[in-house]
């Protein structure tokens, strides 16, 4: 199988990255195909599969790689610092190493970081503040309106389209009055954004679906978030923005080729513009 020559594998050689493209194409269609229940289960076993599978997958190299993961937390905190309050809880979804939740932890008095598979956090030290919840990946298990701030990072798109709503109703629930989620996600016009990048043009890997901004907008007003509004990253700085903006160019692109509008979306001034990057206030 060949790579994409557009495109530059990082971290991996060739063998590997078609390794890993197989084995999440593999672990996708089991999931894709399971129901509600069977998914329930599903979550949590094929990462820990994954990672068994694929030792060399960039989310286990991430982990040995002190300075990568001191660089990728503190590109985030940039973004949440100005939300963080001593007295505030905070959650994270689908924490992977749980390097951001521990840095979060230093600046607010409660962390909860929700996650299907603990292998990656194994062995970690952890603050005494942080407490680490395992989910079957449907449901968000803290207590009612007891989180100040909610903030996923590569997400939504992991979970099965049927889950979705049910996610983003149980983070609703989880907020007080007045909180916000953040989230940050691969637009899927610029996709597919995982490993399938190198030889599909829609996510079939772990990337179960990717999502514009017109399509998350609409399920985030749905469960009942009262304000949506884009939060690109311009010039290094984090930035609120009529998520209108986006909305209209998506309309107005979307009817072009997948080509097309990936080099469109690709362009500087539109990748600010349509990064899937939203601030939800309840």
């Amino acid at each position: 199988m060949r790579l994409r020559t557009v495109l530059k594998p990082q971290r991996q050689t060739t063998e590997q990255i078609c390794e890993q493209y197989h084995v999440e194409k593999e672990l996708a269609s089991r999931l894709r195909g399971a129901n509600r229940e069977e998914r329930g289960k599903l979550y949590s076993t094929l990462y820990d599969e994954l990672y068994e599978r694929v030792p060399h997958h960039p989310q286990v190299k991430m982990k040995a790689d002190p300075k990568a993961r001191r660089r990728k937390v503190a590109a985030q905190m940039r973004c949440l610092s100005k939300f963080l309050s001593p007295e505030y809880s905070f959650l994270e979804l689908g924490p992977g190493d749980c390097q951001l939740s521990f840095e979060v932890a230093k600046y607010v008095e409660k962390v909860y970081a929700i996650d299907v598979s603990e292998r990656i956090t194994k062995n970690l030290k952890q603050p005494g503040n942080f407490q680490l919840i395992l989910s079957g990946g449907q449901s968000v298990n803290v207590p009612p309106r007891s989180v100040n701030v909610a903030y996923s990072n590569a997400f939504i798109e992991h979970l099965h389209p049927d889950d979705t709503l049910e996610v983003l109703q149980g983070i609703y629930n989880a907020l007080i009055p007045g909180g916000i989620y953040i989230c940050f996600t691969p637009h899927r016009f610029a996709g597919p954004c995982d490993v399938s990048r190198y030889f599909d043009n829609v996510a079939t890997g772990l990337h179960l679906k990717e999502y514009t901004n017109t399509e998350l907008y609409r399920i985030l007003k749905s469960v009942g978030f009262s304000k949506v509004q884009s939060y690109p990253r311009i010039k290094g700085i984090c930035v609120k923005f009529p998520i209108y903006v986006a909305i209209m160019v998506e309309y107005l692109i979307n009817p072009l080729p997948h080509p097309v509008r990936r080099r469109i979306v690709m362009t500087p001034l539109l990748r600010n513009i349509l990064a899937v990057r939203l601030i939800a206030t309840k």
